[in-house]
């Protein structure tokens, strides 16, 4: 039997450069986690402040949608560690467009950006929790893939299939003590966000940080009565 204490954790972060990833990356390394910083781009700053060589290990230029390229950061990730016991996936895309003759480059787009890296870097760390009787998975879904709206069927299928998939692995897990659950955030509160909507009301956005904490809850030991579910985050009431 695996069993580790929240302090003690070794945890993925895919994404880590991302507004959403960087804050998840901060909040565990706080309570003393040792993280896995993964981002595509090489070269990007993802390493929070204070945060020692031995807590972290930084591994840049992987591309999610590549299956041998997400062994090979479990690899490393198993090489520097000796474990992997949460993979917080936040990668994914946004792209909205109607139904029409030439919207398939945009559908495949999207089940490559959200689907499928979704999928493949799964599949990668599965192996090593399954050895060991012990896993947290948590990946980021969208509130249009339970229903879409219009001009999101491409964006909203992909992320349906994020929640399909997150539920198939609870289930198929479930007695290996892994657990698999996808958040659905409401607008989060970024930089970006504000200056592609800058009439907008921002009382009621996700703040990156909170949605964070929600992530530190359900990959840490107390987590392990959660799984399977699709948690919508839609912001402060």
């Amino acid at each position: 039997m695996h069993a580790v204490s929240r302090n003690e954790m070794v945890v993925m972060v895919t994404g880590a450069a991302g507004n959403l990833g960087a804050a998840v990356v901060k909040e565990l390394a706080s309570n003393g986690a040792r993280v896995v910083s993964v981002e595509r781009n090489l070269g990007a700053d993802i390493a929070p402040a204070g945060c020692s060589d031995g807590e972290l290990l930084e591994i840049g230029g992987i591309d999610l949608a590549d299956l041998t390229a997400c062994q090979d950061a479990v690899r490393r990730t198993l090489d520097a560690f000796g474990r992997i016991d949460a993979l917080v996936n936040t990668v994914g895309g946004f792209r909205t467009g109607p139904v029409q003759e030439s919207g398939f480059d945009q559908w495949d787009q999207m089940f490559q950006m959200n689907a499928r890296t979704a999928y493949a870097i799964s599949a990668a760390v599965l192996k090593p929790m399954q050895e060991v009787t012990y896993g947290r998975i948590v990946h980021i879904a969208a509130a249009p893939g339970l229903k879409a709206g219009a001009n999101q069927a491409a964006y909203a299928a992909s992320k349906g299939a994020v929640i399909r998939l997150t539920e198939a692995i609870a289930a198929e897990n479930r007695d290996k003590r892994i657990t698999a659950n996808c958040i659905l955030p409401g607008t989060i509160d970024t930089p970006q966000n504000r200056a592609a909507m800058p009439n907008a009301k921002t009382g009621s956005w996700v703040q990156p940080a909170d949605i964070a904490k929600l992530i530190g809850f359900l990959i840490s030991p107390a987590g392990g009565i959660v799984t399977g579910a699709a948690i919508p985050a839609t912001g402060p009431v």
